[in-house]
């Protein structure tokens, strides 16, 4: 309520966060599970002593590092910019509370980015374990990367015992930190496995080509019964209420859930049928097919736990619309949301500006979830064929037991009238 709400009414509902953070996420997590990749091709390579091999390997590491140290930035910046301009408070909780844990990780990624400088240039020029050392730096310093921002992540679901001590340490090892690290880690490997059967199908010779390709798959099907296994694990840390809403209560989440187990199926019969020998023309559409699979499999998971956290922005302590859940009492005491937000340019409710009022209350308390015509949690298709009682009711049980999965309302009547009205109409226009 401190900070200007950045309106985006048809983007609303998270989407343009959506957009940018599952293509990163996809990319980040090839940058862990390929820099191995990358390591142990070099020592196929030069145990087999393979001129080809290491051919492909050098070819794949320059595609690496075009696609991970450029755009997996260029994503990861944009995920900083949306999150900064679309919910500042939830991003200053973090940037406040986990500085240590922000100043290791822009240390590995230093670490990281001059590691995989020196790898890639250093083809033919350093012995070879001297070569593969740097690799293996790279990578190491790259899923450390993965285990500080995977702590911060989980606390955004499960703060655990910081919501009482506070402790930067009850946060980051928060009680989802050790299954999602392991479920995250295979799944750097399942997606390092799906980028390497692509370029693998660009290979001219036949049994070079057949041989990357069932290489590549290997990396698909060998994770894979740990990453369900790791999967399994996450559900069951879940506290028993917040496992009941993601499985069970929240709109919508049956679409993600069914997603995340198709692709579960699609991945394991992918990666048998591309063992398989075939020609280059249908070796890689399948591969490209097989990467899109990839990225749904992990949007959907993404999906998953960010809407899991609903009506929460940080469980338990932020909503979604950036109140504190210790301050929602006393915004209702002290005049409602417009009095309190900062930022509200109607600090008070008249005849003349009720509709105004209640689109800026719409802002400040309902964008963060719901669009205006959008493709995303679209607040017209909620409200259709609504009347205004209907639309009352409806907002009066937030937060109840009917709807646990949306925030309570924190204004006052005269505030829910407002908003109401404003409402209705969106529906008559």
């Amino acid at each position: 309520m401190n900070y200007p709400v950045w309106e985006l009414s048809f983007a609303g509902g998270g989407l343009l966060i959506a957009m940018v953070a599952v293509i990163h996420v996809f990319i980040s997590h090839f940058s862990v599970g390929g820099g191995l990749f990358l390591v142990l091709t070099e020592i196929k390579a030069n145990r087999e002593k393979s001129p080809a091999i290491m051919a492909y390997v050098k070819a794949h590491t320059r595609f690496f590092v075009i696609l991970t140290m450029v755009f997996g930035a260029l994503t990861g910046v944009g995920i900083w910019f949306t999150i900064s301009l679309l919910n500042p408070a939830a991003v200053s909780v973090l940037v406040h509370n986990f500085v240590f844990a922000w100043a290791i990780e822009w240390v590995l990624f230093f670490i990281e980015i001059l590691s995989l400088i020196i790898y890639y240039h250093t083809f033919d020029r350093l012995d070879p374990k001297i070569h593969q050392l740097i690799g293996w730096i790279y990578f190491i310093s790259a899923w450390l990367s993965l285990v500080v921002i995977n702590g911060i992540i989980g606390f955004m679901l499960t703060p655990g015992a910081w919501l009482v001590t506070g402790n930067f340490w009850d946060g980051l090892l928060n009680p989802v930190f050790w299954p999602s690290m392991f479920f995250r880690t295979f799944l750097a490997l399942i997606i390092a496995g799906l980028f390497g059967m692509v370029t693998a199908t660009f290979q001219k010779d036949r049994e070079i080509r057949q041989t990357l390709v069932r290489y590549g798959a290997h990396w698909l099907l060998c994770p894979f019964g740990l990453l369900l296994a790791s999967a399994w694990w996450y559900r069951a840390t879940l506290p028993p209420a917040l496992e009941e809403m993601v499985f069970s209560r929240m709109p919508g989440m049956a679409t993600f859930l069914l997603g995340f187990a198709v692709c579960s199926a699609l991945i394991v019969l992918g990666g048998l049928v591309m063992a398989i020998r075939m020609p280059a023309r249908l070796s890689r559409p399948l591969a490209l097919v097989m990467l899109l699979v990839g990225l749904t499999y992990i949007g959907s998971f993404e999906f998953i736990r960010e809407k899991g956290r609903k009506p929460f922005v940080i469980h338990g302590y932020m909503y979604a619309n950036s109140i504190l859940t210790e301050d929602l009492p006393s915004v209702k005491q002290n005049g409602g949301v417009l009095q309190i937000a900062k930022w509200s340019l109607n600090k008070t409710i008249t005849d003349e500006n009720r509709l105004e009022a209640g689109a800026e209350i719409f802002t400040l308390l309902c964008l963060s979830c719901h669009s205006v015509g959008g493709p995303f949690n679209n607040i017209l298709k909620v409200t259709d064929g609504l009347r205004p009682m209907g639309m009352k009711a409806i907002i009066t049980t937030m937060g109840s037991d009917l709807r646990p999965y949306m925030p309570p309302f924190a204004g006052t009547n005269l505030e829910k009238g407002a908003l109401v009205e404003y409402l209705t109409s969106l529906q008559q226009k």
